[in-house]
């Protein structure tokens, strides 16, 4: 594992669109095998995060993400998950396994599938969880950590994620100190 940290994008950039398979079809009204970022276009604020099945940072923050995420559908926001590590080299994060792993935990947004790596690219994602959260207006309003937390240093509970829908819910904006988040690099072919 290359501990690798998020590039900081810039703030204001617009959301690259995407049109990509989704593991788990049956977790929204979308319907099809696919989601694109128009899907959302009704959303006060959308989450991208891009992940992984296998990441040791990713799994750190997985459950508590879960919880964030269904806290905040609840307020408008819409979440959607993204793998694009090569599933050649690792396999745990093929389409199939995203799959499983989905219904497993019961994500309650959309898991996608980046096959051709271009849209991390897009994004400029680079590192596993790497978070971005778009305003209304899909102007990117933070980009960084989840939290403070990560493997071994106690239990993930998604506080800079929180505080930045909190604020980007309630201003329009995000002032809080935004932190580069940290984790395995993407999986590149």
């Amino acid at each position: 594992m290359a501990l690798t940290y998020s590039v900081m994008t810039a703030l204001g950039s617009k959301a690259p669109s995407f049109t990509l398979p989704v593991a788990n079809p049956d977790v929204d009204d979308a319907g099809g095998d696919v989601r694109s970022l128009d899907d959302y276009a009704g959303s006060d604020a959308l989450v991208v995060v891009f992940t992984c099945n296998h990441c040791p940072f990713a799994v750190h923050v997985e459950d508590a993400l879960l919880e964030v995420a269904r806290r905040y559908q609840a307020r408008g926001v819409h979440f959607v998950a993204i793998s694009s590590n090569d599933a050649t080299q690792y396999p745990e994060d093929s389409l199939p396994n995203m799959t499983w792993r989905a219904r497993q935990k019961a994500y309650p947004f959309p898991y996608l599938y980046d096959e051709s790596q271009e849209i991390a690219k897009t994004y400029g994602a680079v590192c596993t969880p790497d978070f971005f959260v778009y305003d209304k207006n899909r102007l990117l309003a933070y980009r960084g950590r989840f939290d403070e937390t990560r493997p071994g240093m106690g239990a993930a509970h998604g506080g800079d994620l929180s505080k930045a829908l909190d604020e980007l819910l309630g201003s329009g904006s995000v002032s809080i100190d935004q932190v580069a988040s940290m984790g395995c690099n993407i999986k590149w072919k």
